[in-house]
């Protein structure tokens, strides 16, 4: 039997697992839930049925697992731990400050309820979580970096979005060059949050709106925008589906460390990523780790968990006689 996957929100990051559940021959789409009215959801899969979210519980017996598909800000604070208690979740919970406490809250629900929840999964927390540990593990001495962009990032636009006045808004991540040379030189720099990265915006603001407010709103939003060098364009609507309706990402951890008896020689550990569409490749990450969780649910392994606890195999779907053939 096909795992089946219900998808909480239908924006970008859903409609990323639409086409993710193509590709992958075990699972199946039973649902998709939406705020908005079912009737003017645009879906991928004609023939999955739309619900409203406040019809989720009635659908507890039709899914394996439910991929969470909020905003981080507002939306899986309060959505993740509710649902918790219903669904085996997977979330994409990025704020990585909040991670310890949103683990919590999710901890007591899942267990409570007997459910396997995964948080904080798609590439930067997730897939660079991992390569941060693999590295630090094999290079004890040496110093990690952490470098995204130049992209879209998807959770501080949604951040931006929410801000009163607001009517649509894009948010790049770029790095600074100096300090990526610095590092893959072999150094080990001293590098500051704002030494590393820049932030620039684009919004399109409602007619009347106070943009001196907003911006400052923006500039001093702690864990998003506060700690980096953040520059506000403030462009019409008509510019930003010109100009900036695509969701490009990437980004790369680097661990530069030392080896010998003495320290002598270098080594450094990098691991990259370029994406034409950050969402979907968010989305892909997200399936994958639904497989893992409901395998979880599976063998009574429940409560909360990230993707530092998750095994690899339990991410393939693969078996154990094909997966022999990788190593």
């Amino acid at each position: 039997m096909p795992i089946r996957i219900g998808i909480y929100g239908c924006g970008n990051l859903g409609r990323g697992v639409e086409c993710a559940v193509r590709q992958n021959p075990d699972m199946e789409l039973a649902a998709l839930f939406s705020r908005r009215e079912p009737c003017k959801v645009a879906r991928l899969s004609a023939d999955v049925p739309v619900y409203p979210v406040e019809e989720a519980e009635a659908h507890v017996d039709d899914i394996d697992v439910m991929l969470l598909c909020g905003g981080s800000a507002t939306d899986l604070p309060e959505q993740t731990p509710r649902l918790a208690r219903l669904f085996n979740v997977v979330d994409s919970f990025d704020t990585h400050a909040r991670i310890p406490e949103h683990f919590a809250r999710v901890d007591e629900a899942a267990r409570a309820a007997g459910k396997a929840a995964i948080i904080s999964v798609g590439w930067d927390p997730g897939l660079f979580s991992l390569n941060r540990l693999y590295a630090q593990a094999v290079l004890p001495q040496g110093a990690d970096y952490t470098f995204w962009g130049k992209g879209v990032s998807q959770g501080h636009s949604d951040a931006i979005r929410r801000i009163d006045g607001v009517l649509d808004a894009r948010q790049y991540t770029i790095p600074v060059e100096s300090a990526v040379d610095a590092v893959r030189s072999g150094g080990c720099p001293q590098l500051t949050a704002r030494e590393k990265h820049t932030r620039e915006c684009f919004v399109v603001a409602r007619e009347g709106a106070d943009l001196a407010a907003i911006e400052k709103e923006i500039k001093t939003m702690p864990n998003y925008f506060a700690e980096y060098d953040t520059t506000v364009h403030f462009i019409s609507m008509e510019e930003m589906r010109r100009d900036h309706s695509g969701m490009p990402h990437g980004g790369m951890v680097i661990r530069s460390g030392q080896t010998g008896w003495d320290g002598e020689h270098r080594a450094v550990v990098e691991y990259s990523l370029k994406l034409d569409s950050n969402p979907e490749f968010t989305s892909s990450v997200l399936l994958a780790y639904a497989r893992a969780a409901y395998r979880l649910n599976q063998r009574g392994d429940n409560g909360c968990k990230t993707v530092l606890d998750i095994p690899p195999a339990l991410l393939s779907p693969k078996t154990g006689e094909e997966l022999l053939r990788l190593v």
